[in-house]
């Protein structure tokens, strides 16, 4: 699937999940007085979606790479935040918030991972460098890829009880 717009993808979405939630969470009492600690889980948390998004708006493939390891480091600080939070008493009460936080986390870092190495195999070097002849290559393949998934819609929604059998 290609995706147009970065709020489109699903990575970028879970990731201002995260930041709504972190958000959210620094909100809580025990961040009172808390000020750079609180400003720093923040910013990482924004880090990630910003980041997926630069490297989106980006022209070259190697260029959204180097924003996609940005993400993923911002949102290994986040746990890492995280981490330290469960050691703190002072946060005690945040336990289950702040568990789903380091889950959701990881998810994004695991997303993040996973699209660096589909685009680390990918011969396209994104918009800036792709030739007509490249253009013209990935559309007859995103062509087959479509008439594949219409002939296999076709397909499930075919009914073939009452077709007569060949014999």
């Amino acid at each position: 699937m290609t995706y147009k717009r970065f709020e489109d993808l699903p990575v970028w979405k879970e990731a201002i999940v995260l930041a709504e939630k972190v958000y959210a969470l620094t909100e809580h009492a025990s961040f009172q007085k808390q000020y750079s600690l609180r400003d720093q889980l923040e910013r990482a948390a924004v880090s990630v979606s910003n980041n997926i998004a630069e490297g989106f708006e980006r022209g070259t493939t190697q260029e959204l790479l180097t924003f996609l390891y940005i993400a993923r480091g911002s949102a290994g600080e986040v746990r890492s935040m995280l981490c330290l939070l469960e050691r703190v008493g002072r946060f005690a009460d945040l336990k289950s918030e702040i568990s789903n936080l380091k889950s959701l986390a990881e998810s994004c870092s695991r997303q993040l991972r996973a699209w660096a190495a589909d685009l680390q195999e990918s011969p396209i070097e994104g918009q800036r460098r792709l030739t007509e002849a490249a253009r013209a290559r990935s559309q007859q393949v995103n062509r087959a890829d479509e008439f594949m998934n219409m002939l296999r819609t076709k397909y499930k929604k075919a009914d073939f009880r009452n077709t007569p059998k060949a014999g």
